[in-house]
């Protein structure tokens, strides 16, 4: 499935783009005065292969779930049982990413990938686990790269399904410890200090920091720097990601494939689609930075990727919260494209 996949994956339609841009000059407004909107709009043609593009609507979040290992070193003073208690509670629609979907008409699906103890059967509640939590990242590899890519499969899936009838895809988390994992993907994929691209996840304390930084680093010692080819970034996956890590590389993956957008959330999904564009540069063509965290890994994993974020809010929950905040935006600059008048059609005289 990966393989076919990443063969599937297609640049964006340049010449719908350009239709795009020479739209939005004609549109009854200053040339540029929409500003990031105007990328957005352009992108969004691309993505379909069309000018104006349907609107990006309905959106589903897809929050992938796993537990680390490498909670037993101390990196969270959260117990990891609430990985599982917040996977309960987004399916029983409690949590703020279902807050801020209901206000904004998306759907929630939730994905157990890798939670260490079973949730139990729920609505909403898909049961891919590939296995019960990774094993500790900083005395060895977290998963196979069986199990990596097993759990980048079950991303495409989760992807390739809801884009039959959704018009947009948000990428949503949650895991306790994996804000380390995910500092130690982005310094292995950009080669950034540990000291700089590990933040407090959570709120942790300065001991508790201290010793995150140092986990990061003895694990990221062991994997050769800045993996280019697609048989290192998934060996590098494997050595230091989350299984809800891999999902998601998996589901921008399926997204592009499917030539649906894309919306990243924080750091998780940043680190995430730094694997996805190791494994298919072009698959990034088609997602959207909807906002940039707390969290100092996260500005660095989307410099690296070349992605402006819509917004910058300091938030740091995941969850999909951030990217869900940025849809109004998005579908704002699709819905602009197809309805406003251009000068010759409303009769405006140019200047």
């Amino acid at each position: 499935m990966l393989g076919a996949t990443i063969a599937s994956i297609a640049p964006r339609d340049a010449a719908a783009e350009r239709a795009a841009r020479e739209r939005l000059d004609r549109m009854t407004k200053p040339p540029g005065s929409l500003g990031v909107l105007e990328d957005v709009a352009a992108q969004l043609a691309g993505i379909a292969g069309a000018c104006p593009p349907p609107l990006p609507e309905p959106a589903a979040v897809a929050v992938f779930a796993g537990d680390h290992g490498v909670h037993a070193q101390g990196v969270t003073p959260w117990p990891q049982e609430v990985t599982a208690q917040m996977v309960a509670n987004l399916a029983a629609g409690g949590a703020v990413v279902n807050a801020f979907a209901a206000q904004l008409g998306a759907d929630v699906v939730v994905v157990d990938v890798g939670v260490a103890s079973p949730v139990g059967p729920a609505t909403g509640l898909l049961e891919r686990n590939v296995r019960r939590g990774t094993a500790d990242l900083s005395r060895g590899p977290a998963m196979t790269l069986t199990e990596a890519r097993q759990a980048v499969e079950v991303g495409i899936e989760v992807a390739t399904t809801l884009a039959t009838d959704h018009g947009c895809l948000v990428t949503g988390d949650m895991g306790i410890g994996n804000t380390t994992a995910s500092a130690a993907l982005v310094c292995a994929f950009t080669g950034a200090a540990p000291v700089e691209a590990t933040g407090r996840g959570t709120g942790i304390d300065d001991p508790t920091l201290a010793r995150k930084i140092e986990v990061v680093t003895r694990a990221v010692a062991r994997v050769p720097a800045r993996p280019a080819t697609p048989e290192a970034a998934l060996a590098a996956l494997a050595e230091l990601g989350g299984l809800e890590h891999a999902a998601l590389a998996g589901f921008v993956l399926g997204a592009a494939a499917a030539r649906v957008p894309v919306l990243l959330d924080g750091v998780i999904a940043g680190s995430a689609a730094l694997v996805a564009a190791a494994l298919c540069p072009a698959a990034l063509e088609h997602a959207f930075a909807g906002h940039t965290s707390a969290e100092p890994g996260s500005g660095q994993a989307l410099r690296a990727l070349g992605l402006r974020p819509l917004l910058g809010l300091d938030l740091r929950l995941g969850e999909g919260t951030g990217a869900l905040l940025s849809l109004p935006l998005v579908a704002s600059a699709a819905r602009a494209l197809r309805d406003v008048a251009t000068f010759d059609s409303a009769g405006v005289t140019e200047k």
